[in-house]
């Protein structure tokens, strides 16, 4: 006897419940108030995804002065030189729309005594975001959207032609197989951590910087469908405070804070590597960081000594509206920044459509390649430094877009081709323990995964640099991890919920280290070092490396060019 089946029709199908697809659904209802829309989401859309805990910053918005090509010219800055102009500028022109939209329906934002919204840094407002979520989940309601809480997409269903008909979803607490038909579905599941082992191993290995939960379900299910996409090798890995992994940069850009390594001398106090009078890119920093590691300087520090008590009560504040684990961890081992300088580390490598560039390869109205599909925010390519602000722009961009070309729903007959076979690999790993079999559970299979990455394609023990006869074992390893697939076991709903989770892992490990392999230079050090091809090479790796799999299942590599607008 299989899975209870559960059926769904919409025209509209967003898989991921974070900001920017409950932002996407509602602009869609607005503007197409019969449409059926439906929300896929693996946990509550009213505390998921990477802002679950709420937020203290908006990056990005335009402050007073700057414009859409003032934003470009920084984010390429940032990207060293290589990003998607037409993403770029598109979603810039559209930032402050979408904030202060977000804002009437109840964000709390901070002001001066002019009403102007409190910057920080550059291109951020400070906010009251801790209840963001609960906020959108609200309006999400009120739109009478349909919203599956619980279900994880785990395919999309095509047409003969390539095209989307529907998505599959198993639900996490019932194993329920859902079947949902759809003309068009918009991917907004965020980008992918647990490829690499944690900085903080065993009962500890979910506290990191980046979302534990988002583990690229989406990026796969792109790479098993065709998409085309862009980009793995930009990996992402942030500076934070040691132990809580929380951001430093209300730190550095709010409270004046720098960086010191444990001589007590300031390091890294050039703004910038060109000249320029932008700061340091982020990549830049990290590197910079693992110097003084690799030096003998380490560990490093940010100076709070100079802190006030009032400064102290503000940061305890905004690190309660974004990461309340910062204050109970300071609360608890008495720790007083005002008093002693913040120890900081890196973290492990996360592979990111908002803070790195990695993800499906679209076009201005954020489409993919695959008819059908649109994807936004962390999950979309070729735009870096997007965050909250760029993301929400892109979701109202698909979102409008989508409104556009709605489509009828297809017949049956085309759909229910595709689902016997995904139905038979979603619940085969439950199926083999149902039938006694050993095997190989989720848990084991991760950690080999996390391995195999963490010593062959650039972990923390490694100091993120790579090389191509490490990349190439990673490669063979893991070709041998995919052979041991057909030996995943799931004991009950919450193990294949897990058992899929790895499988997607496992496909966007693949991917990212195609890419790594490819890019033969150092275009982000730190977060992409080559050690043996050290060098940026502007003159022949100024371009896109892009990523196919095609029908035999291997992975074909795509460069496509740069195209410089401003």
């Amino acid at each position: 006897m299989g899975p209870e089946r559960v059926h769904f029709e919409a025209e509209v199908v967003i898989i991921g419940g974070g900001t920017a697809g409950c932002l996407a659904a509602v602009t869609i209802k607005e503007q197409a108030p019969t449409a059926r829309v439906i929300i896929m989401e693996k946990a509550d859309i009213r505390r998921s995804g990477c802002l679950a805990a709420g937020v203290n910053v908006i990056k990005a918005y335009l402050h007073p002065g700057e414009t859409p090509e003032s934003f470009l010219k920084d984010i390429r800055h940032e990207a060293r030189g290589l990003v998607r102009e037409d993403l770029v500028l598109s979603a810039a022109k559209r930032l402050n729309e979408v904030v202060e939209k977000v804002e009437r329906w109840g964000l709390s934002i901070l002001k001066n005594a002019n009403g102007a919204y409190l910057p920080h840094g550059r291109w951020g407002i400070k906010v009251d975001g801790e209840k963001l979520k609960p906020l959108l989940a609200e309006k999400v309601k009120e739109k009478e959207v349909k919203v599956l809480n619980r279900v994880a997409a785990t395919n999309y269903l095509l047409s003969k032609e390539g095209r989307v008909i529907g998505v599959a979803g198993i639900g996490v607490r019932d194993a329920c197989f859902y079947i949902i038909k759809a003309s068009t579905i918009l991917c907004t599941t965020g980008g992918c951590a647990g490829l690499y082992r944690s900085r903080n191993p065993v009962d500890g290995h979910h506290q990191i910087w980046y979302s534990p939960f988002n583990t690229g379900s989406g990026y796969a299910m792109g790479i098993r469908a065709g998409a085309e996409m862009t980009s793995f090798e930009m990996r992402f890995i942030a500076l934070t405070i040691k132990d809580v992994a929380s951001s430093i940069s209300i730190l550095t850009r709010d409270c004046g804070a720098y960086l010191l390594n444990s001589y007590g001398q300031q390091y890294l106090t050039s703004k910038n590597d060109t000249v320029s009078d932008l700061p340091f890119p982020s990549c830049l920093s990290l590197f910079a960081y693992l110097q003084e590691l690799k030096e003998g300087r380490g560990p490093c520090f940010l100076e709070t000594r100079q802190l006030t008590d009032k400064q102290v009560r503000e940061l305890k504040e905004s690190y309660l509206n974004e990461n309340p684990a910062t204050v109970l961890y300071w609360v608890t081992n008495g720790v007083e920044p005002e008093k002693k300088p913040v120890e900081i580390s890196s973290t492990e490598p996360y592979i990111v459509g908002g803070h790195g560039q990695a993800g499906y390869w679209i076009d201005q109205e954020r489409r993919t390649t695959i008819g059908g599909v649109y994807a936004c925010g962390d999950v979309a390519g070729g735009y870096p430094s997007k965050y909250i602000g760029g993301s929400w722009a892109e979701a109202i961009i698909a979102g409008e877009t989508i409104v556009d070309q709605l489509t009828s729903v297809v017949g049956d007959h085309e759909l229910m081709a595709g689902i016997f076979l995904e139905e038979q690999r979603v619940f085969a790993p439950l199926e083999r323990y149902r039938r006694g079999l050993t095997g190989i559970e989720p848990w084991e299979m991760e950690e080999r995964l996390q391995k195999i990455m963490e010593e062959y394609a650039g972990g923390i023990s490694c100091r993120y640099e790579l090389s191509e006869p490490r990349l190439l074992r990673a490669k063979e390893d893991l070709s041998q991890l995919n052979d041991q697939v057909s030996y995943l076991l799931a004991k009950n709903s919450h193990q294949l919920m897990k058992a899929h989770e790895v499988l997607d892992l496992l496909d966007v490990a693949k991917v990212t280290v195609e890419h790594l392999l490819y890019r033969r230079e150092t275009r982000w050090p730190g977060f992409q070092t080559r050690v043996d091809y050290p060098e940026r090479c502007d003159l022949h790796w100024r371009k896109f490396i892009n990523s196919r799999r095609n029908h035999n299942g291997a992975i074909e590599m795509i460069e496509r060019p740069y195209h410089q607008l401003i």
